[in-house]
């Protein structure tokens, strides 16, 4: 399985703490130990792990991939949101554990607007108050037709780093990967002039990124 270049220093780390354990302790005969070390480093590859080969479950561009792995949690319409320029906007937040890919996709073909870091709390993501005041990452897009949609990253209570490598003007294909959340936390897809679209999940379907849909177009 291939790692993701986002946990290039962590899985690295892992792999050098894992050795420093494991060879004294295969000289020594404590297998045991060596096999502690190997599972802590798995665990932490499999953390950083990025399936390859995603395609979008509808061929229509206009069809909103999700930007994340995980669970559905909350899909409403937000009657006034800065990653809609500050007009109404579809909202559907996914709530990622620490089994889920935590690599972050780009729902449709679109550009870099405007990026948007906010400190805050470092509340359990499983909670709907941590949506609201947890530090987060608001990645505001534009697409092709001029409309506003927007990624929004945030942090959870394990998730300590939000990684987001892009700056305004950046171009993404839908689906194309853009950072990531280390540990669990929450995405949020927003999704401005929501008349335009429907929502195609619910709150408590799982969904893979880059590939379920989460919004066709009406």
């Amino acid at each position: 399985m291939p790692l993701t270049r986002y946990g290039l220093r962590e899985w690295m780390l892992a792999a050098v703490i894992a050795a420093a354990i494991a060879v004294p302790a295969g000289l020594v005969g404590l297998w045991w130990l060596v096999g502690v070390a190997a599972v802590l480093f798995l665990a932490v590859a499999w953390f950083f792990r990025d399936p390859p080969f995603r395609r979008p479950a509808d061929p229509d561009p206009r069809a909103m991939v999700s930007p994340a792995d995980g669970k559905v949690t909350a899909v409403f319409v937000d009657p006034s949101h800065p990653g809609a320029e500050g007009g109404p906007a579809l909202v559907i937040r996914i709530f990622l554990s620490v089994l889920d890919v935590h690599v972050n996709r780009a729902p449709a073909g679109c550009t870099v607007t405007a990026l948007h870091h906010a400190p805050g709390k470092y509340l359990d993501a499983r909670t709907e108050e941590s949506a609201r005041v947890n530090e987060s990452n608001l990645v505001r897009l534009r697409l092709d037709d001029g409309r506003p949609i927007a990624v929004r990253q945030v942090s959870g209570a394990i998730a300590r780093r939000i990684v987001c490598p892009l700056a305004v003007g950046d171009r993404l294909e839908r689906g194309q990967r853009f950072g990531m959340i280390k540990f669990g936390s929450t995405t949020e897809l927003i999704i401005g002039r929501p008349d335009d679209h429907e929502p195609a999940v619910r709150e408590g379907d799982r969904v893979v990124g880059g590939v379920t849909i989460l919004a066709r177009p009406r």
